[in-house]
């Protein structure tokens, strides 16, 4: 049996900047409210006519993942792409990025898993790469936020979190033994599922039912979610599953180089952090200047630090997540 491991990684994020400054003449809200709260001080929306979409930004951060990995789209055997904010109901994004990149009729899967959608899908090209049937795997987290938020006081505990922007990986058949993704792990559990929700328009509440039912005051078109709740089910999610990944690999806390959280709150990537006892350098944030990005948060974050020479080979490399479902996850990679 093969192993994989990444060998490119890409992200864009759009050129317009939103501050909390911006926002705080939108809704009834402050930088320090959001900062103390969050830690976010800045985050990047699509700005209309800019010719960016879910799957263009994939696009673009595609690109680069395939340059840093020294290949070009013919190279490609399989597309997985992870969001929550696709450009249509359907079809998904994957195709659209095969069409627009010019690739051969290779397979598109879609992943709907929200924040922890790129662990998701990492984990399924992982055991597509190990069973010999595909040798690279474009793997893609971009999440459009901005188009759907609700910019009013009654969303901002939901509304100042989330920004736009787009991340991806090449993942490639290993030649080397113990190194690449060593393994993934992966939870659900849907009794939870209205504490992080967006529940309309679906198929069991079309567009016409919610106008007819609902005041402007109770809009379920827009995302919910429980902050409190959410968070204290995080931090535990977060270093079970952890903690699970570096037992199945023999390994301890100590032996963590760089750990990337999915970036849903700095508070709670600050909690794991002091958890597993890890300096400010073995952890990697930028939640602070691009907010959540959901599905895109994790790929956003590990393009950046290889970008900023933060890993470097053998180094231990954890990647984990927590969000809407809940899901959780996590993947250990020897770099």
């Amino acid at each position: 049996m093969y192993t994989s491991k990444i060998t490119g990684t890409g992200h864009y994020v759009p050129e317009n900047i939103v501050t909390n400054d911006d926002l705080s003449k939108l809704m009834d809200t402050n930088d320090a409210w959001i900062q103390e709260r969050t830690g976010i001080q800045e985050r990047r929306h699509i700005k209309k006519g800019d010719g960016n979409s879910t799957s263009i930004m994939g696009v673009k951060a595609s690109k680069m993942a395939l340059k840093n990995a020294s290949l070009v789209p013919k190279d490609i055997d399989m597309i997985i792409f992870a969001t929550l904010s696709p450009d249509m109901y359907f079809p998904g994004g994957g195709v659209q990025v095969q069409e627009m990149m010019g690739m051969r009729t290779v397979p598109a899967l879609d992943v709907r898993n929200q924040c922890s959608g790129f662990v998701y899908a990492l984990s399924v090209a992982d055991q597509f790469i190990r069973t010999g049937m595909y040798q690279h795997i474009l793997v893609i987290g971009s999440e459009n936020h901005s188009g759907g938020l609700d910019f009013t006081t009654r969303s901002r505990n939901v509304s100042v979190i989330f920004g736009d922007g787009a991340g991806a990986v090449v993942l490639s058949r290993n030649g080397e033994e113990n190194s690449g993704i060593l393994s993934t792990h992966l939870h659900s559990e849907g009794k939870h599922k209205d504490e992080l929700s967006l529940q309309g328009p679906s198929t069991d509440y079309w567009v016409p039912e919610i106008i007819a039912d609902n005041p402007q005051e109770n809009i379920p078109y827009y995302p919910y979610m429980n902050g409190q709740f959410v968070f204290k089910h995080a931090v535990v999610r977060f270093a079970e599953v952890i903690k699970e990944g570096l037992a199945a690999n023999g390994l301890e806390a100590s032996d963590i180089d760089m750990l990337i959280p999915h970036q849903a709150n700095l508070r709670i990537s600050q909690f794991v952090q002091k958890k597993f006892r890890l300096r400010d350098d073995q952890v990697f944030n930028n939640i602070q200047k691009y907010g959540n990005t959901t599905a895109a948060s994790i790929p956003i974050a590990l393009s950046e630090a290889v970008e900023k020479g933060k890993i470097n080979k053998d180094d231990v490399v954890v990647l984990a997540a927590f969000g809407s479902g809940f899901t959780w996850g996590s993947v250990i990679i020897k770099w």
